[in-house]
Order: structure tokens, then C-alpha cells, then sequence
């Protein structure tokens, strides 16, 4: 398999997305992220359920980042962010399932609320 071709055809449909787009492939990695440090710890594999928080630590910053502050909404994302990653660094310290599985709930509702909104906003 030619590999220069797949990360020409990678790069072009990261470029060809809209924002919207983007953002849903952050929040599905976040959640991915999130999901494979609750198997992790469920298999005591704490150096790969620690990868894994760190991951989504790392998403959650570059979300963070990106905020265009121009909007309202902007504040109490930034707000709901930081509260991700003080809670995913209770979750990493203790090793705490439940409040992991809470974080995730979370964020997999977050998600699915900026998809209904770029489906509404793509129906216009």
C-alpha cells in the first residue's frame, strides 16, 4: 500500500472539513480516549489508562485553545473545560471508574449536542 497516497487523501479531507466537522472529530477521539481508559483500568493497565487520560487532557486543552472568545458561549465552555481536567486529574490520581464514567457521560452528551447543532445549522 502506497502510504504517501493515504496521508495525501488524509490531509485533503482534514482540509475539506468544515469546522463543525473538526470539532466532532475531536469530541469522537475525546470520547474514544475517554472509553479506552475506563477498559484500561478495568484490565489494571494503569500505564495505558494513564496514556490515555493524558490524551484526552491534551484534547481538552486544544479545545480549550481554539475558543473563539468573541462569543458568550465561549466563557462557560472554558469554564466546563477546565472542570473536565481538574476532574480527569482526580480520576487519573485515584484511579476513580465512577467519576470517569461521569466525565464520559458528560462529554458524550457535550458531543452530541454540537452534532444536533451542525446538522440543524447545515439543514439552513
Amino acid at each position: 500500500m502506497d502510504m504517501r497516497g493515504y496521508q495525501r487523501y488524509r490531509e485533503e479531507s482534514l482540509n475539506t472539513m468544515t469546522q463543525g466537522e473538526l470539532l466532532l472529530l475531536l469530541y469522537d477521539e475525546l470520547v474514544k480516549r475517554l472509553r479506552q481508559a475506563d477498559l484500561e483500568m478495568g484490565k489494571q493497565n494503569y500505564e495505558n489508562f494513564e496514556k490515555a487520560v493524558d490524551r484526552a487532557v491534551e484534547i481538552i486543552h486544544y479545545l480549550s485553545d481554539t475558543l473563539d472568545h468573541r462569543y458568550p458561549i465561549s466563557g462557560n465552555l472554558s469554564r466546563l473545560y477546565e472542570y473536565f481536567c481538574y476532574e480527569l486529574s482526580r480520576v487519573k490520581a485515584g484511579r476513580n471508574q465512577e467519576e470517569l464514567m461521569r466525565v464520559t457521560r458528560m462529554v458524550s452528551e457535550l458531543r452530541d449536542s454540537f452534532r444536533q447543532a451542525e446538522k440543524t445549522s447545515g439543514e439552513h
